[in-house]
């Protein structure tokens, strides 16, 4: 299967032989001090963002499923893993506090505790029932992939099994992430509402190690889950299964006349690259050190949808550029990177104008460059 995959699809090897290269060569400069640690997280978060990207570009470029709501699974593994990392945090500090009293602590003494530390911000001393299993780090996982996959499985069971497709499809997943953002706000929520889960890069049992480290760790683990979601994608889109969906997204009711399970198979696109953009989310948070529900808003999976069209869609290498580029000339023109440009009556400052130019981006990509960047490097026609 292996053999075939490559066979079929040689940029997925050059793909991962250039993400080993890269990985490898920032590590190094990373251990050397030729780069920041600040810049190791930037480039450890951009490759989560890739790989969203590339979940983005099988229910999208692939399967034409125009999803608006991807970004709200990424959002939800960084929520169910910033539950994790708040508690076990949060418990440690409780524990030793407890410790200089007379009498041990009893377990609901410290449960009390935890829950004042953690939800005393919204007014509330009680440990809401969602945080349930938020003392175990693997069920925690689990649920970060899981609960992506699930609520997936359930609005795309209602959607597809009623045939809604195109602009209303699209509306309706945007109706769907917008909702469950406006829930997150609420501080009723269990969630902390507008306040988020904050201080997620400090990682609970490794306080004494450096954040160098910890972002080194976590680039490395980044550049393996997004090896590995690759060759996910790479083989959903290969073989049969390819170009089954290929010819959904090109003529859905043709296909369907053809005999072949059209619900079916988006379902199972729709599902799996929620399920891949949860567990993406789930590795950006901690590097990012905050989720909170503005990560969840519709406009973060408009932004989606931007990267793949300027990456190239319909290759998944063009997604990954698409997510790189985009993500790492927003850091540099919002992070104080690109120079003011004085015009004498008003000076552009690029934290301003970003979004701008990101817009212009994509106006004249579409127009003249339809293939995207990607586009550049494909001599080969449309494939990944």
């Amino acid at each position: 299967m292996t053999r075939t995959l490559f066979a079929e699809r040689r940029s997925t090897l050059i793909f991962l032989i250039c993400l080993t290269v890269f990985t490898m060569g920032a590590l190094g400069m990373a251990e050397a001090g030729l780069i920041s640690t600040s810049f190791v997280k930037t480039l450890g978060k951009t490759l989560c963002l890739c790989l969203v990207a590339v979940a983005m570009d099988v229910v999208w470029g692939y399967c034409g499923i125009l999803s608006l709501g991807h970004m709200a699974f990424f959002g939800i593994g960084g929520y169910a893993i910033g539950m994790w990392l708040m508690y076990a945090r949060t418990e440690r500090v409780v524990e030793a506090s407890l410790a200089a009293q007379p009498l041990p602590p009893t377990p609901q003494e410290v449960s009390d505790g935890i829950a004042g530390q953690i939800f005393g911000v919204v007014g509330s001393d009680e440990l809401p029932t969602i945080w349930a299993f938020a003392h175990s780090l693997p069920l925690q996982l689990m649920a970060a992939v899981l609960v992506p996959g699930l609520i997936a499985l359930v609005f795309g069971w209602l959607a597809f099994r009623s045939r809604v497709a195109g602009v209303y499809l699209s509306i309706l997943t945007q109706a769907m992430t917008l909702a469950l953002s406006l829930w997150l706000f609420q501080n009723d929520s269990g969630l902390r509402g507008n306040n988020g889960l904050s201080g997620l890069q400090n990682i609970p049992g490794y306080e004494r190690v450096s954040q160098d480290v910890i972002s080194s760790v976590f680039l490395a683990a980044s550049a393996v889950a997004l090896g590995v979601g690759y060759l996910i994608c790479a083989r959903i889109v290969s073989g049969k299964m390819g170009s089954v969906i290929r010819a959904i997204r090109d003529n859905e009711s043709r296909t369907r006349f053809f005999g072949y399970g059209v619900e079916r198979y988006k379902l199972f696109v729709f599902v799996v690259t929620a399920m891949i953009s949860g567990a993406a989310g789930a590795l950006y948070y901690p590097q990012a050190g905050i989720v909170n529900p503005a990560e969840l808003a519709p406009i973060a999976s408009i932004y989606l949808a931007v990267w793949v069209a300027i990456g190239g869609r319909g290759r998944l290498y063009g997604a990954v550029i698409g997510a790189a580029f985009v993500s790492l000339l927003s850091s540099w023109f919002t992070g104080g990177g690109a120079p003011s440009i004085p015009l004498g009556f008003y000076t552009i400052q690029w934290t301003d104008w970003w979004l701008v130019l990101l817009g212009f981006s994509f106006v004249a990509v579409t127009l003249f460059m339809p293939r995207g960047i990607a586009g550049i490097f494909d001599r080969r026609g449309p494939g990944a």
